[in-house]
């Protein structure tokens, strides 16, 4: 008879069921992927496992098959997605058990719920909040949720978020955890239990090259008045040499008229082979070949030098974009042409 694995085994021996069940190959394979203290404890927990009866292998394999499950749940729709799913496969008390022991066992991005969600339903929330209540939120969020949601933000609060979310470091879990309860009253548990790091220059930039050019416009220039040097850092950030591939044609073409050869030939010596043909295919063919020679005969170059031509075409296209004569595509609505 099986002496019932939720009073007997905690969850590392459950684990060490779990591997001796499935064998030493599939075992060895696990292995693989745990740090080194974690194989440690397991091996000590398997060397000391008693006899496992065939019951209780079976319990192990059924609640861990039942995890994977709702955690495929989970990322398809969101814990009340595969409540839903498990309630109705399994009963409501077994899947609230399923869900229990999946949240308490592993470790989910803070605020993982918020991004299932509308920006418009995120907003509703959070749009009372202190700004860095919104900021912390935002910083999680993805990209174009986050311009979403700062889009609609009063003006007055849009360059102070995109502030506090470009010069955030490091939360604590307990600050975490009481935002999430704020928000979502049963997932407070999920939250990891190190020092999480979110925000930075990364993250703003991302919101940034997302939302639609008057707000980001608007935001940039708030924040040269209150920090000209983040201001500097974020703009340096927002558009890279790499997003040309993102420009159509004309644009392209556009801005081949104003670069200099000697300044296409440097930029391009390093970059990616999309990036030299977007370029080389909106040139003469006699143009491109000249600047192939010139990179050519060039010769090794500092990467210092590379990436001031680089940074000089960039400049030169957001002050295209600025004149309205060429288009970089958006997130927000304005990449829209008729």
């Amino acid at each position: 008879m099986s002496r019932g694995l939720k009073g007997t085994f905690n969850g590392r021996q459950k684990a060490a069921v779990l591997l001796i069940t499935l064998g030493p190959e599939k075992s060895a394979a696990i292995f693989k992927h745990l740090k080194e203290e974690d194989i440690e404890q397991l091996t000590l927990e398997i060397a000391n496992m008693r006899t496992v009866t065939p019951e209780e292998k079976e319990e192990v394999l059924n609640e861990f098959y039942q995890i994977c499950i709702a955690q495929e749940y989970i990322s398809e729709g969101g814990i009340s997605y595969a409540k839903d799913i498990l309630e109705r496969a399994l009963g409501g008390q077994k899947a609230l058990d399923v869900i229990n022991r999946l949240t308490a066992s592993l470790q989910v991005r803070p605020f993982d719920f918020v991004r299932k969600a509308d920006p418009a339903q995120i907003l509703n929330f959070i749009q009372g909040e202190h700004p860095q209540t919104i900021a912390l939120i935002l910083a999680y969020l993805k990209p174009q949720q986050a311009a979403a949601i700062i889009s609609s933000l009063p003006q007055d609060k849009q360059a102070d978020v995109a502030r506090r979310v470009a010069i955030m470091d490091r939360t604590s879990p307990e600050v975490i955890k009481e935002i999430e309860r704020v928000l979502e009253r049963k997932l407070s548990s999920m939250v990891t239990q190190d020092y999480t790091i979110a925000g930075g220059l990364a993250a703003v930039v991302d919101i940034l090259n997302s939302v639609d050019r008057g707000t980001e416009k608007f935001i940039m220039e708030t924040l040269e008045v209150q920090d000209i040097d983040l201001a500097e850092q974020i703009r340096k950030r927002m558009f890279v040499f790499d997003d040309i591939v993102t420009l159509d044609n004309r644009s392209i073409q556009r801005v081949t008229r104003e670069v200099e050869n000697s300044d296409w030939a440097l930029a391009l010596k390093n970059a990616g082979d999309e990036v030299k043909k977007a370029i080389f295919s909106n040139m003469s063919k006699r143009l491109a070949e000249m600047i192939t020679e010139d990179m050519e005969y060039m010769g090794p170059v500092r990467l210092r030098d590379v990436e001031e031509a680089q940074q000089k075409i960039v400049n030169i296209i957001r002050k295209l974009e600025d004149a309205g004569e060429i288009v970089i595509s958006r997130g927000g609505g304005d990449e829209i042409i008729v």
